[in-house]
């Protein structure tokens, strides 16, 4: 039986929190050698005559994120039977990917603080960040180049073009408060789900000749990453800064409206509307226990994590079609971990 926010005992949420992380831990345990063999790699390749973007570029990528992403390629082709190590430099490549997309968008979002943290634009400026990011764009794609693959390098090309794209329609979004389900859909799936995406597809591509293998993997990423936000969506309305590494509210003052807003302003009275439409309007979160009340009574969040739970359900589903072997096994743990946080 789910336990509903309002009803979850402390206690039950603590030891819920330990046996999650617990379960992410055995999952690394499974491929802990060749995810110590990305960490060395990594560090390497950050090296440049540039004191500043050694400086900015390590603080962000060894910012303690939990490596989702790269996790997944290494999951993927290990499922798939790959024996090689061009996997280590794959899984470079996406972190690079992503930790370049979170400078960019913490500039966008003007953001103070990530995993706890404080962001790099809120210590070195927003051009640092933006160039630091540039960099790790451009490193990526130079360790693309040494993969030699050229299907790797479409798909990765592909994916950046599009979370540019997703980027770019958040920001037009921002305050919009006629904004559709269909159309925020859309943009995570864009702007989220795509790099998730692309790490186990490619990981498929770099591993199996075996198409139905390498869709499977590429369904399973897009699915985890659209359960992924659609758990930190319904997290922003009900959980806490220390768990979050943000400020609960965040993306209310900065206008952006996810599936639990939208949801509430397609079935709440024109009064309690008022509320969440106001707090857009005026970018912050003077009002956020009003907001959060529309929220929960229009039985928005409710919504949310269905859907999270839908879409974590769909990609457990396309592991069928992989080979069965503990790495399987943790890429289904690996769902259920992402799930696990809607306490």
């Amino acid at each position: 039986m789910a336990v509903t926010p309002a009803a979850a005992d402390p206690a039950w949420v603590a030891k819920a929190q330990i046996e999650a992380k617990n379960a992410l831990q055995s999952i690394f345990d499974l491929v802990q050698n060749d995810f110590d063999a990305m960490n060395r790699l990594i560090p390497r390749q950050l090296t440049s005559d540039v004191d500043m973007v050694e400086e900015v570029g390590r603080y962000i990528v060894e910012s303690g994120g939990k490596r989702l992403r790269p996790l997944l390629v290494i999951l993927g082709a290990r499922c798939c039977g790959y024996t090689g190590k061009e996997h280590i430099r794959l899984g470079a490549i996406i972190e690079f990917l992503h930790t370049a997309t979170l400078l960019h968008d913490d500039v966008v979002d003007r953001s103070g603080l990530r995993r706890g943290r404080a962001t790099a634009n809120a210590l070195w400026g927003n051009a640092p960040s933006v160039l630091v990011g540039d960099f790790l764009y451009s490193r990526a794609f130079q360790l693309m180049v040494e993969l030699n693959s050229m299907d790797i390098m479409a798909i990765l090309s592909d994916a950046t073009n599009t979370i540019a794209e997703g980027e770019v329609m958040q920001l037009a979004n921002v305050g919009n408060c006629t904004m559709s389900e269909a159309d925020y859909m859309k943009v995570i799936r864009c702007k989220t789900a795509l790099l998730f995406q692309a790490a186990a597809h490619t990981s498929g591509v770099l591993a199996s000749d075996n198409t139905d293998e390498i869709r499977a993997l590429q369904k399973f990423g897009e699915h985890f990453g659209l359960a992924y936000q659609l758990v930190d969506d319904w997290l922003d309305y009900v959980g806490d800064a220390e768990l979050m590494g943000k400020n609960v509210g965040d993306d209310l003052a900065e206008g952006k409206l996810t599936l639990p807003l939208i949801n509430s302003l397609a079935n709440s009275s024109k009064a309690a509307g008022a509320i969440i439409t106001n707090a857009i309007d005026k970018r912050g979160t003077d009002n956020l226990e009003s907001v959060i009340a529309v929220v929960q009574e229009s039985g928005a969040l409710d919504y949310t994590r269905q859907q999270a739970r839908l879409h974590g359900d769909l990609a457990i589903q396309q592991l069928d079609a992989l080979p069965n072997n503990s790495y399987r096994d943790a890429l289904h743990q690996l769902a259920e971990f992402s799930l696990s946080r809607l306490y």
